[in-house]
């Protein structure tokens, strides 16, 4: 069994180190990381610059671009063989509800599941990695589950895991449940430059909207390990007989 580990966090965050350490010994896991911290960089792939693939002292390779670029080249040139799975993480923050669509965590195990590669992306819900050695046993014992049941090429998975920042011993049990919502983000942050100009920065996430039962949100701030099967069509199917009428009406088909 083999596993692609990546994150986007960077080849040296605690989070990537623990996740392999905790790892390890389920599968022969290679590690392919960003070379710096790549927070927010979605699915993006770089195509007008050069990539290059570094060794570290500890044996990950690196890479001087995004997470999904550390999967896609990968899968695409650096592996002898493709793996059974690819798994990202583990974050230093949550990836819920919204957050998801931005997430370079959730981007670099995208890009597997695009490959018909079984994919997860695991974070800790709080930043400052406290209690990262309880998330990393959790993320072992959903990893060690999931192998022991087998893997079928033919149906890839991509799952989206949130672990609360809590001691082992006080994490509830893993719960499938949908994203969330939040509400929009905070307003920019705007600063004078040295030389006058006026420089930006984006503001914090909002707060949850949605965070009923049966939401990462809910699942999490209850003490529980949210799993959330994501797919990548974005398409509004019920929709489309709504937008075909409406279409039709001033651009009729001939």
């Amino acid at each position: 069994m083999k596993i692609l580990l990546s994150n986007d966090d960077g080849y040296q965050a605690p989070g990537l180190v623990a996740l392999h350490a905790a790892l390890r010994d389920l599968a022969d896991v290679e590690v392919i990381a960003p070379e710096h911290n790549n927070s927010a960089k979605s699915n993006a792939l770089t195509l007008h610059s050069p990539l290059s693939v570094h060794g570290a002292a500890n044996g990950f390779r690196y890479v001087n671009g995004t997470p999904a670029d550390c999967v896609h080249i990968a899968l695409t040139g650096l592996l002898e063989q493709p793996p059974d799975l690819v798994v990202s993480g583990i974050n230093n923050g949550a990836n819920m509800g919204d957050d998801t669509i931005y997430s370079g965590t959730v981007g670099a195990a995208m890009e597997g599941y695009l490959f018909g590669i079984p994919a997860i992306a695991f974070s800790l819900v709080d930043k400052g990695w406290a209690n990262l050695d309880a998330a990393a046993a959790k993320a072992r014992e959903l990893v060690q589950g999931i192998l022991a049941g087998g893997l079928d090429p033919n149906r890839p998975f991509l799952l989206n895991v949130n672990v609360p920042n809590r001691a082992l011993a006080d994490i509830g049990p893993f719960e499938v449940c949908r994203l969330g919502r939040r509400h929009a983000a905070e307003k920019v942050i705007a600063q004078a430059s040295p030389h006058g100009d006026t420089l930006y920065w984006i503001g914090g996430a909002g707060l949850p909207k949605d965070g009923a039962d049966g939401t990462d949100f809910h699942a999490t701030a209850q003490g529980r390990v949210s799993v959330t099967p994501l797919h990548v069509d974005l398409t509004e199917h019920a929709k489309l007989p709504d937008w075909t009428e409406r279409v039709r009406r001033f651009a009729p088909t001939r």
